[in-house]
């Protein structure tokens, strides 16, 4: 491994969020609920269930370690909370770790939710363009790939209207399409092909397998359908509270995340 070239490179990474202060979607709600803190209030923003805020701080992510080398497919599991998400946006620079260092060798794009990256008012194609300029891409060489993202994407007919009014299921389409064709080094995808139908998910997976083995991209993939991380990763990471608690064999992983495993699980973590 050690001849390989490094894609990613993490190490001693921390994130810590401090629940209840900041983060309600807009200055005004964050407003509103400062303002039920000093008047000692309930705050408005607060979700049913959830009580006062406290101040407390939540460890998403406690310590990771990880490097993942060029033409890698790994798979990220894990249950609801343990940190699979937030990894990915450490790593897309949505947010900055609280300690610990990230070194990332490659241009990355990105698929963590529906329409990430796109502009509700441009047109499909306008989109396209300006993905590839935020990669470097010089207007030519987009030009040259244009008609196989199309093509791939499978909405041609809507390629010049606004993507304010695709569906979910045409915004994936396009934004893997051009994810997958256009020249970026490591690509991250977080569950959205769950919203495409199963046709078009076996050709995003193929497409994955494809770039990775012929043209050297990196593949860190996130989901909960474990048949999807069976097809496509030749490696995989578990992780629990924050930390890596496997990372090696896909079968092993899947194992240890559906509780199947706790010998291999233990032996990982003590050893």
């Amino acid at each position: 491994m050690e001849n390989r070239e490094i894609a990613i490179k993490i190490q001693g990474v921390k994130k810590q969020y401090r629940l209840g202060q900041i983060g309600s979607g807009t200055l005004t709600r964050d407003f509103q609920s400062w303002w039920a803190r000093v008047r000692g209030k309930e705050d408005p923003n607060a979700k049913i269930g959830a009580g006062r805020i406290t101040g407390e701080t939540l460890m998403a992510l406690n310590g990771i370690d990880l490097t993942v080398y060029k033409g890698e497919r790994v798979g990220i599991i894990g249950r609801n909370g343990a940190g699979k998400s937030t990894l990915l946006k450490l790593l897309c620079r949505v947010t900055a770790p609280t300690c610990g260092e990230i070194d990332i060798y490659g241009r990355i794009t990105s698929m963590l939710e529906v329409g990430t990256g796109f502009h509700g008012e441009m047109t499909g194609r306008e989109n396209i363009y300006m993905n590839g300029a935020i990669l470097g891409m010089k207007k030519a060489e987009i030009d040259r790939k244009m008609n196989d993202i199309i093509e791939f994407s499978e909405v041609s007919e809507f390629i010049d209207t606004p993507v304010k009014r695709y569906s979910n299921g045409m915004f994936v389409k396009l934004a893997f399409s051009v994810a997958a064709h256009l020249d970026s080094e490591i690509m991250i995808m977080d569950e959205v092909l769950a919203v495409g139908d199963m046709a078009f998910q076996d050709k995003c997976l193929e497409k994955m397998c494809q770039v990775s083995e012929t043209g050297k991209k990196t593949v860190l993939y996130v989901s909960h359908n474990m048949n999807t991380i069976r097809m496509l990763c030749d490696r995989c990471i578990v992780l629990d509270d924050g930390m890596v608690i496997f990372d090696g064999n896909v079968e092993e992983a899947i194992d240890i995340y559906l509780g199947k495993n706790r010998a291999i699980k233990e032996k990982y973590l003590f050893s």
